[in-house]
């Protein structure tokens, strides 16, 4: 079997119109391809983002990152970008539920597609996560410890978002949620008020939370990282998208 990829930045059409940075990796044999559009966290459009979208294309996924922030800091470097778009509050709900439209719909169509596309995302791109499953028609959806999909951040904290739990009932496809016991955001608590609401409003859904474990505990190059938790996740992720998006 053909066994090559191709990863490059291209531009893409996002919410309003807008063309946006994205970060693209793909397989190069002839497919069909699940796609995924992978969400960054907050720290940014980085080399660790991009290389979680090389991970998808090395798996057989076409795999899509764009940058959210490039309104904000285009140009710029990702701590600095990440800097600004923080000092604005994050990414407004209503403007990434249209970045992530577009890439899914640059995804769908591509010669290669089949048709299906998830979506992934890590700390605040895991709420995003979940705000585009219930926002857009997507297949399967993966939340890594998203905050604030229950409750609201803390004073002093820079990311003016509220909770977007009431939007159970809007949710598309099967969600993943991958969750650290340790960590504050989400708490425990927050995470099964968010599946107790799952499993009211009917939805498919499966839910992981890692002993030992806190926030950002798949990021391989920060003080976070719990190997044993992430190599587990990872597991997980690949079977619940080659359940939902394979083929």
């Amino acid at each position: 079997m053909y066994d090559a990829m191709m990863a490059e930045t291209i531009g893409i059409t996002g919410h309003g119109g807008d063309v946006i940075e994205g970060y693209l990796a793909r397989p190069l044999g002839p497919g069909p391809f699940g796609s995924v559009v992978v969400i960054h966290h907050m720290p940014g459009y980085d080399a660790s983002t991009k290389e979680i979208a090389r991970k998808f294309a090395a798996a057989g996924y076409a795999a899509l990152c764009p940058n959210l922030y490039t309104r904000e800091a285009p140009g710029a470097s990702p701590d600095d970008a990440a800097a600004t778009a923080r000092a604005r509050g994050g990414v407004p709900d209503e403007r990434l539920v249209g970045d992530v439209g577009g890439a899914a719909a640059y995804l769908r169509s591509l010669p290669t597609s089949n048709g299906k596309v998830g979506v992934i995302g890590y700390c605040s791109g895991g709420r995003q996560s979940f705000l585009a499953a219930c926002s857009l028609q997507l297949d399967a959806a993966v939340d890594c410890y998203g905050a604030f999909v229950v409750g609201t951040p803390p004073e002093g904290m820079p990311l003016k978002v509220g909770p977007i739990v009431h939007l159970t009932k809007d949710l598309s496809c099967p969600l993943l949620g991958l969750f650290g016991a340790e960590d504050q955001h989400p708490s425990p608590e927050q995470t099964a008020e968010l599946e107790k609401e799952l499993t009211a409003q009917g939805k498919t859904y499966e839910f992981h939370t890692y002993e030992g474990a806190g926030h950002a505990f798949f990021a391989v190059d920060r003080p976070a990282y719990r190997p044993e938790a992430a190599n587990e996740g990872w597991q997980r992720i690949w079977e619940w998208f080659g359940r939902y998006l394979a083929g």
